[in-house]
C-alpha cells in the first residue's frame, strides 16, 4: 500500500466503533417520536419520506461534533430540505473551479417500521430501532428464512439490525465519516484537486431522486464549476446474497408511476344494469396489463440493465357501500424502464389496451396519466415533479468507473481477510454490476437539450437515449435483498471499508 492508502485503512478501522455508534443512533432516533403525542411534539411517521427532520438535526449536530467538517457553515440544509455538507483542501494551490466535484448521496428516510412485527416474529429478541434485545434469544432460524444473506453465526457479532440500516442509513453514516478521514488526512493529499459536496437526502422511498432533482433543476442551471458534479458516488447498499458485498454498480433501470382512472355510475349492487362498474372493467385492465407482461409485449429488454416491467401496486375505490357499484375505481401501475424505453410510450401503451377502448365504449370515463408528487418534505417544500424516474448506465470503460475499480483494490482488497467467495461475503476483487431497484441516481438525468447546466468537456458526462448526466456509480454497505424486510440489517465490515473507499476515491480521481 502507498502511505495514504495505509493511513486511510488505519482511521477507517480507527473509527468504525463510531461509525457504528452513528449508525445505530440514526436508526433508534424515530422511537423517541413514534409513540409521543403530537402535541408533545410526537410523529407517528418520525423517520419516514418528509419525516426525516429529527434524524436530519442529529446528524447536521454531529457532523459538527466529530469535525466531519473544518467549520459549522460547512453544513446545513438546503431549501428542499437535504442535509449538505462540503469539504476540500484550502492549500493545496488549485482552484476551486479547475478541481474535480465530488458528490457523495444517500437518502436519510426509510421505509415503515412494522416495529410490532419485528418484535412478534423474532420473539421479542429484535427491535426495528433499538436492534438486538436479547443476544442470548436471538431468533436466528426466522432470520436466516426471511433474509437473503446472513453469515454464519460466529461473525453475528459485526451485524447491525435495525430499519434503515441497509437501506440507507449505512451509506449516510460512510459518507460523514470519510469526510472526516479526508479533513485529518488533507496534508497528506486525501482532498487534493476535489471539492466534496456530500448530500443527505429526503423522501427517496416515496419519490426517488428528488433530492437530486431539486439540484438539477433549481441550484445547478448558472451556477459555476465549482458546483457542479465530476462524479455522483451513491452509497445505497451494493451487495448481492449471491454475487457478494460491496460491488460498484454503474447502473439501474428506471422507474415511473402510470395512473389508471376509471369513472363509471354507482347504484346499488342489487340492479348493476343501472350503473356502470368502474372495478370490474379496471379488473379487466388489470389483467390485460397482467397478460401482456408475461409475454413481454411492449416491453424492451438491456444485455446490462434487464427487461423493463410492469406491476398493478397501488389502488383505491370511491364506493357508496359494499353492496353497490362504485363510482369510480383509481389504480397504479409500477413501470420500471430499461434502455430505450420511453415514459410516454408506456404510458400511450396502456392507453392502447383493448379493455380501455372497451371501457370506453361502454360509456365510462378512462384516464391514463403520471401522477405528480405534492407531498411537502419535512422542509416544507412542494416538489411537484412528475413520477417519472429515468434509468441510467454508466460505461464500464469511463475513468470514474476504472477508477473506482484501482481504487477497491488499493484500500478494499488488502483489508479483505478471507477468501470466501459464496454469498455476500467480501470479495478481493472489485465486481462492476447493476442495482436492481432503484436510487437516488435517477434524479440525475436531465434532457440532451436542457443547456441550462454548464458542462465542461473536463466532467465527461455520459450521454445515452436523449439524456445526460455525470458519471455515477454506487459503493455501499448492506445486502440488496435484505432491505425493507424484517430483521435488516447490515455488516460493520462492510461499513468500514466503504469509508475507506469513499476516503480514497476522491483524490485518485482528481489525478486520473
Amino acid at each position: 500500500m502507498s502511505t495514504l492508502n495505509e493511513k486511510i485503512s488505519a482511521l477507517s478501522a480507527k473509527y468504525q466503533p463510531l461509525a457504528e455508534e452513528l449508525l445505530k443512533e440514526t436508526i433508534r432516533i424515530p422511537a423517541d417520536f413514534v409513540d409521543k403525542p403530537t402535541d408533545q411534539g410526537g410523529d407517528t411517521e418520525c423517520g419516514l419520506s418528509n419525516h426525516e427532520g429529527p434524524r436530519l438535526q442529529y446528524l447536521k449536530k454531529r457532523i459538527v461534533e466529530i469535525d466531519a467538517v473544518r467549520a459549522p457553515e460547512d453544513v446545513w440544509f438546503d431549501e428542499y430540505g437535504n442535509l449538505v455538507w462540503t469539504a476540500k483542501d484550502l492549500n493545496d494551490g488549485i482552484a476551486d473551479e479547475d478541481k474535480r466535484i465530488i458528490y457523495f448521496d444517500g437518502h436519510s428516510d426509510t421505509v415503515r417500521a412494522l416495529r410490532d412485527q419485528w418484535l412478534q416474529k423474532t420473539n421479542g429478541s429484535v427491535d426495528a430501532y433499538d436492534g438486538v434485545l436479547k443476544p442470548d434469544d436471538i431468533a436466528r432460524d426466522f432470520l436466516r428464512d426471511e433474509l437473503g444473506y446472513l453469515p454464519p453465526d460466529d461473525e453475528w457479532q459485526h451485524l447491525i439490525f435495525g430499519r434503515g440500516s441497509a437501506d440507507q442509513l449505512a451509506g449516510v453514516i460512510s459518507q460523514i465519516i470519510s469526510t472526516k478521514i479526508m479533513l485529518e488526512l488533507a496534508d497528506e493529499g486525501a482532498l487534493k484537486g476535489a471539492i466534496i459536496r456530500s448530500y443527505a437526502t429526503t423522501a427517496e422511498e416515496d419519490n426517488d431522486g428528488a433530492g437530486p432533482m431539486y439540484l438539477m433543476n433549481k441550484v445547478l442551471p448558472g451556477a459555476g464549476a465549482e458546483l457542479v458534479p465530476d462524479v455522483v458516488i451513491l452509497t445505497e447498499g451494493t451487495g448481492d446474497a449471491n454475487k457478494g458485498a460491496l460491488g460498484i454498480y454503474r447502473g439501474q433501470r428506471g422507474r415511473m408511476q402510470i395512473e389508471v382512472s376509471i369513472i363509471g355510475r354507482a347504484c346499488h349492487g342489487s340492479m348493476p344494469w343501472e350503473g356502470l362498474n368502474p372495478l370490474e372493467f379496471g379488473s379487466a385492465i388489470i389483467s390485460e396489463a397482467a397478460q401482456r407482461y408475461d409475454t413481454r409485449e411492449g416491453f424492451k429488454d438491456d444485455p446490462f440493465l434487464g427487461h423493463g416491467t410492469r406491476t398493478a401496486s397501488w389502488a383505491k375505490l370511491d364506493t357508496p357501500s359494499d353492496c353497490a357499484v362504485p363510482a369510480s375505481f383509481t389504480f397504479r401501475f409500477d413501470r420500471r424502464l430499461t434502455v430505450g424505453e420511453n415514459p410516454d410510450d408506456a404510458v400511450a401503451d396502456i392507453d392502447g389496451f383493448e379493455s380501455v377502448r372497451n371501457a370506453r365504449e361502454n360509456g365510462l370515463s378512462v384516464e391514463v396519466s403520471v401522477p405528480t408528487y405534492e407531498e411537502l418534505t419535512w422542509n416544507n417544500y412542494r416538489p411537484g415533479n412528475k413520477q417519472i424516474y429515468m434509468g441510467w448506465a454508466t460505461p464500464e470503460e469511463h475513468t470514474a468507473i476504472q477508477t473506482a475499480a484501482d481504487v477497491y483494490r488499493d484500500v478494499v482488497t488488502p483489508n479483505v481477510e478471507s477468501d470466501n467467495d459464496s454469498g455476500a461475503t467480501l470479495r478481493k476483487e472489485p465486481r462492476i454490476d447493476r442495482w436492481i431497484f432503484s436510487t437516488d441516481g435517477v434524479g440525475f438525468p436531465i434532457p440532451e437539450e436542457n443547456n441550462e447546466i454548464k458542462i465542461s468537456e473536463q466532467k465527461d458526462w455520459v450521454h445515452a437515449g436523449g439524456f445526460k448526466h455525470p458519471p455515477m456509480f454506487g459503493i455501499g454497505a448492506g445486502v440488496e435483498q435484505n432491505t425493507h424486510k424484517i430483521g435488516e440489517c447490515v455488516d460493520s465490515r462492510e461499513l468500514r471499508l466503504a469509508i475507506a473507499f469513499l476516503s480514497r476515491y476522491p483524490s485518485a480521481y482528481s489525478n486520473s
